[in-house]
């Protein structure tokens, strides 16, 4: 779906000190921004912010990150993180393939990718957030043990993901076809996600763990 332009939500965004405009200003300094030595997690496709906002609120001990391109989205994370009070949270305006420079190695301690663009076309593979060439980039900045929690509706994207994975050097910790009737209770359900559910999708779910 197109999103209509909001010209003035850059504007509002920016002058919130967590909307974060040079990223790679904070290369290897991000605890510096968040003024704390916490755990560093990254979520990318932030949409309009339930996941990573209520993930900060359930963990305030953890710092998060959220990537996404649009400002017509962005904006409703930053509101709500005001409204939430939030101060474990940070948001950057990026187009995920240019994510090299921005974080040192080992500063991030676990990545979030849900319900991302499945680019079904063979031609387009590449672009996939869990592809390999975005693991690999991935694995600049994440240490050993780090895990990447990965959630789709796109089975084919799903069995694709699960090899990239394990081509990549991650061994696959928890995997579901089936994540709202499965046995993990850590779940956070996305807007996308609840649209999606009350239609009758299946949300599939897996965990890789670097080795």
């Amino acid at each position: 779906m197109r999103l209509r332009k909001k010209w003035w939500a850059r504007p509002e965004m920016e002058k919130n000190p967590f909307f974060i405009t040079n990223p790679k200003d904070n290369f290897g300094k991000w605890a510096d921004e968040f003024k704390n030595s916490n755990d560093i997690q990254l979520e990318l496709g932030s949409g309009r912010g339930k996941f990573i906002t209520e993930k900060a609120l359930n963990n305030p001990d953890i710092n998060f990150i959220g990537i996404d391109l649009k400002d017509e989205v962005l904006v409703y994370i930053i509101r709500r993180i005001v409204e939430l009070g939030l101060e474990n949270v940070r948001i950057i305006p990026l187009y995920i393939e240019q994510i090299e420079g921005i974080f040192a190695p080992g500063e991030i301690g676990k990545i979030y990718i849900n319900f991302c663009n499945p680019w079904p076309k063979d031609r387009h593979n590449k672009r996939r957030l869990t592809h390999n060439r975005f693991l690999s980039e991935y694995k600049k900045f994440i240490a050993p043990g780090s895990e990447i929690w990965f959630k789709t509706d796109n089975e084919d994207l799903f069995e694709a993901s699960e090899e990239y994975f394990k081509e990549s050097g991650f061994e696959i910790k928890y995997l579901t076809y089936d994540l709202h009737n499965s046995d993990f209770e850590e779940n956070i359900i996305t807007e996308y996600e609840a649209k999606f559910t009350s239609l009758g999708m299946k949300t599939m779910f897996l965990i890789g763990r670097l080795l």
